[in-house]
């Protein structure tokens, strides 16, 4: 797998399933910025869950994954000005996602390249899209194609920290199942409607997501929203960070049915 060297600088490090990334859920909840996504609503204020709204909320996860593989574009905020965005497609049947990062700051780009990740991490590669003059197609390749001409030694890996990036990109690779959530506990663990909003022309619901048990005061909520249309799809995630103004923001624009996870990132020996 995909090591940040000072030469990466803010670039987007593979190993433990993400501790850091539970421990941001489940204790970041009274983390501030949340008003930067907030929108006018139908109603006035904030409720729990209707038994419908759970079970759309409570679908969610297992339409991502029948939809695999997901287009996505994630925003992480890395404080200081920085910021990076990474445009590319998970498959929720292998846990596995490849694209593209650009890192930007205050005075313009500053670094970019391919990226590839999974529950354990993730790695980074050059990306010589553009740069390749041999044929018009590697030139214009898509990032799973150019990540599969990289062997597996030209990837440079690393565990998962708890900068906004690492946390977004865990996050994102685990948001489908291939079950429903139980929607009852959904709705008992606090999960709330916070209001409607409309994305690219459709209409979402707004929700803040279930609370892990003893993980937040009572009342406080849930560092997690999303964005849900009538028949369960999933749209939008934002986590917010402690510390950040700024959520990370997860965007799921729909189905690529042509894309192919690469291999080679991933292959032993």
């Amino acid at each position: 797998m995909p090591r940040r060297t000072k030469a990466e600088g803010r670039g987007p490090r593979r190993s433990h399933w993400l501790k850091a990334l539970i421990a941001i859920v489940v204790c970041g909840a009274a983390a501030g910025g949340v008003a930067v996504y907030r929108t006018v609503s139908d109603e006035a204020v904030e409720r729990p869950v209707t038994t419908d709204e759970a079970g759309r909320l409570a679908l969610s996860r297992l339409n991502l994954y029948q939809a695999s593989p997901v287009a996505v574009t994630l925003t992480a905020e890395e404080g200081g000005g920085v910021t990076i965005r990474v445009d590319g497609v998970v498959d929720y049947r292998s846990h596995r996602g490849v694209g593209r990062y650009r890192t930007t700051g205050a005075s313009g780009p500053l670094d970019h390249g391919l990226i590839v990740w999974d529950t354990g991490g993730l790695g980074l590669a050059p990306d010589r899209a553009g740069t390749d003059t041999a044929t018009a197609t590697a030139t214009d390749a898509p990032a799973w194609q150019q990540a599969e001409r990289i062997p597996r030694q030209g990837w440079s890996p690393r565990t998962y920290t708890a900068d906004p990036l690492d946390a977004g990109l865990n996050l994102l690779v685990q948001l489908g199942a291939d079950r429903p959530d139980n929607p009852l506990l959904l709705a008992q663990s606090g999960a709330r409607w916070l209001g409607r909003d409309r994305i690219d022309g459709k209409g979402y619901d707004r929700f803040a997501g279930p609370r892990a048990q003893g993980s937040a005061p009572d009342g406080a909520r849930s560092p997690l929203t999303y964005w849900v249309d009538g028949d369960g799809g999933l749209r939008r995630v934002t986590m917010r960070m402690p510390g950040l103004g700024t959520p990370t923001t997860v965007e799921l624009t729909g189905r690529q049915a042509d894309a192919k996870l690469p291999e080679a990132p991933w292959l032993t020996g």
